[in-house]
This record gives C-alpha cells, structure tokens and sequence, in this order.
C-alpha cells in the first residue's frame, strides 16, 4: 500500500494553458505600456523568438522554462541591446497575470486532504525555478497539504532524470515500492517513475491509449484526481 504520493504541479493540480494565456497577455500590455507596439500575432511571434532561444541555450534545465529569460533574449533580439528594466518588467507581467488566473483543478484540495487524513506523505516534484514554484503552492492555498516540494532548480536535473523520484524518496524515508506518482506528462512523469519501480497514475494526459506502451504505459489512468484516493490508493 502506498504510504507516499509524489505529484506533478503544472497541469496536474491547477489547469496550466489558460494560466499561460492570461500571463502572455499582461506581458503583451506591460510591453504596450512600456511603447512596444505589438499586435496578438506580433507579441507571440515575439515571445516564441524569446522561448526558443532560451530552449536552444538551456535545454535541460529549470532555466529553460523562465519567462524572464524569454523576453530578455527576444527584447535583445528585437532591439539590438540589453533591456533590463523592459525585461523585468515583462516577466513580472507575465508571472503575476499568470497567478491571478490560477485556480486548483476541482479534485485538488479534497484528494489532498483526504491524503493528509489518511496519513500519506505528499510531495511535489517539478521541472521549473523554485521561486516560482512557492508562488504557485501560495497561490493554490496548499502549502500546508504538502510535505516536500522539490524542484529541478534544486536537483539540477529535470524529469525524467530518475534523480528528481529517487531524492524525495530519500527525503520522505521511502521505497519506491511504496510510492505513487501522478502526473500529466507521459514523457516526464510516467516514463521518469517507471524507470525507478514508482507505480505510476496519468491525469490530465493529453495522449491516447494507443500511444501508451512499454515504458510509457502508466499503472492507470485517471480522469478526476479523486480517482487517485477511490479507486487507486
């Protein structure tokens, strides 16, 4: 019986892309304010510039997921020169529209209360900064409902590096075999846990079943995270 659950943060407790949508739009009038004309088509033509640039540079790592880094580069690219100010003023935009927009999936807070009931340790583990990330527990309210939060800013790996499910094993004194992992990535949550004997639970995974095999098939898979404590744990 699993005595641990190991949780995936972004798109797994809270719904991630309308959270992105409403991020990218207070950046885009930060910008606006700041005397950069951008249409709709211009501004995400602008921060993909930013994005993929920051992925070619820091692929692999939690820097690679920061918007600050995002419109640093795609402000250089766009002007020539640094823009400290404009940049920092763009990724604040983005982060606080982000969490204004934020709000627990339904199942969030009950499955995690019925966990912390039931005396089951929780953790999550997550491929962003760390800063961030304590923003986005705040944010939820469920700071208090977990035990161990660990990000690939911490490890100085990402998932599915087996080192992001085997150190909060360590620190939450477990056995794999004692673990759960639920996530909504099938590359890095599913494929990651199975690696290291963690039974593994897809929520919120947009594939299909029959792209699910060998070591991307998970244990189970969920719709609604109250399955997880009704029919899986």
């Amino acid at each position: 019986m699993a005595t641990a659950v190991l949780f995936d943060l972004d798109d797994t407790l809270y719904p991630y892309p309308p959270c992105n949508r409403a991020g990218k739009e207070a950046a885009k009038e930060a910008a606006r304010e700041r005397g950069y004309e951008f249409d709709d088509a211009g501004f995400e033509e602008f921060y993909q510039t930013g994005r993929r640039e920051v992925k070619r540079h820091l692929s692999g790592t939690a820097a690679s997921h920061e918007r600050l880094l995002y419109f640093k580069y795609a402000l250089e690219e766009r002007t020539g020169r640094p823009q400290p100010a404009d940049a920092l003023a763009l990724g604040d935009a983005y982060w606080n529209g982000f969490l204004e927009a934020m709000e627990p999936f339904p199942g969030t807070i009950p499955t995690l209360e019925t966990l912390r009931e039931r005396g089951i340790d929780v953790a999550i583990v997550t491929n962003l900064t760390t800063r961030i990330q304590l923003r986005k527990l705040e944010r939820l309210g469920i700071a208090d409902d977990i035990d161990l939060l660990l990000t690939s800013e911490e490890v100085g790996r990402e998932k599915p590096d087996s080192v992001m499910y085997t150190l909060p094993l360590a620190r939450l004194d477990r056995r794999a075999s004692e673990a759960v992992m639920v996530g909504n990535s099938v590359a890095s949550d599913v494929v990651g846990a199975n690696a290291v004997g963690i039974e593994t639970v897809l929520f919120n995974g947009d594939v299909g079943d029959e792209d699910l095999a060998g070591r991307r098939k998970p244990d189970h898979r969920i719709d609604t995270l109250e399955e997880l404590t009704e029919r899986v744990l």
